[in-house]
């Protein structure tokens, strides 16, 4: 099992705070670095506050071994030879570490966020790919930009723009999903699936691998070694006082989630389908603050890891050994102790 840490999470090194926070660009260089030293396999960086390509730009010059990757950036607002580029240059920069992710987003930011006109996520995604990859080649090989489809016609690339072969051309692509279709889609055009965090291991088992492996048979693509990418929920702390706390924030963050209507699918298939009614009609009302005590223990750990720093590495192999490949965890770090803690739980999540 690779272990990554996603950039922002948590507080002090590796670099790492809540996504509600603002990033410090000045210290990415130095946190990558840090990030480097701790045993991580990789550094992937969420599109919230900060563009991830120069996020991940910045990590790229300060490290020599890390992965990179965008854990994920919205696909739709950009043009597929835009997100070609971008992806294309971190690639050369750092010679051949960077892996792309990419997301859908929900209609309403699609539409009110980006001014784009939304249409059905899958098939948008699957050309999208498709799209990119085109531009790829015509970059690699020298052969004629020729996509056509629904949403885009690509067929014109002059020298002045071709930015021609790199030494590490194939960038592997990985596509954010909840629901079996994107999870076909990602079987037929990227490398791997990156779960959103509320999908339990069951519903990675049952649901998304299945349909992932389904999309791979149609499209006459291997599986072998397609990627299983997760953030999960995880609720630690170096002793059971602070584990409580950071347990509650899990209720809350669980009860948002359930509250949602696209991770509803997630819930269902534990049959949790009425508690998801109950919450979505809280969630409208606005009283956040009696959601978090509406998920029972049985929730909570079915979709969140909890355990002490001695504890959680067992947990999150015993949990998602059979079915990630890769997952991103990370605890604050303050002092040199905090490091050898962290580097131990890295070192342990490694021997999966």
């Amino acid at each position: 099992m690779r272990v990554e840490t996603l950039l922002p999470l948590g507080k002090l090194d590796p670099g790492l705070r809540a996504p509600e926070e603002p990033l410090d660009l000045s210290a990415v260089g130095r946190d990558a670095g840090r990030v480097e030293r701790l045993g991580y396999d990789g550094l992937v960086v969420e599109e919230t506050k900060d563009d991830p390509f120069q996020v991940m730009a910045l990590a790229a010059q300060a490290t020599t071994r890390l992965r990179l990757g965008t854990s994920v950036a919205i696909a739709f607002p950009r043009s597929p030879t835009v997100t070609a580029m971008a992806a294309w240059t971190l690639q050369k920069l750092s010679r051949g570490r960077f892996t792309l992710g990419l997301g859908s987003q929900v209609r309403g930011h699609i539409v009110r966020r980006y001014g784009f006109a939304w249409s059905a996520p899958g098939p948008w995604m699957r050309e999208y790919v498709e799209a990119l990859r085109a531009v790829w080649r015509c970059w690699q090989e020298g052969v004629p930009l020729a996509h056509r489809g629904e949403h885009y016609r690509l067929d014109l690339m002059v020298p002045l723009f071709d930015p021609g072969p790199i030494e590490h051309p194939e960038i592997p692509v990985q596509i954010a999903a909840v629901n079996p279709y994107m999870c076909r889609v990602a079987g037929e055009v990227a490398d791997g699936v990156r779960p959103h965090p509320v999908c339990s291991p069951r519903y990675i088992e049952e649901v998304m691998l299945p349909a992932a492996a389904d999309g791979a048979a149609r499209a006459g693509r291997p599986f072998d070694d397609f990627a299983v990418a997760m953030k999960p929920l995880v609720a630690t702390g170096p002793d059971p006082t602070t584990l409580e706390a950071r347990i509650q924030t899990a209720r809350a963050r669980i009860a948002f989630y359930v509250s949602t209507p696209a991770y509803r699918p997630a819930f269902d298939l534990h049959g949790w389908g009425d508690l998801a009614d109950e919450m979505s009609q809280l969630s409208k009302a606005q009283r956040w603050d009696e959601m978090p005590g509406r998920i029972s223990d049985e929730v909570l750990h079915t979709f969140v890891t909890v355990g002490t720093y001695d504890e959680i590495a067992d947990r999150l192999r015993e949990r998602y050994g059979a079915t990630c490949t890769h997952i991103e965890f990370s605890v604050p770090v303050r002092d040199a102790a905090d490091a050898d803690t962290l580097r131990g739980i890295v070192d342990a999540l490694q021997r999966a």
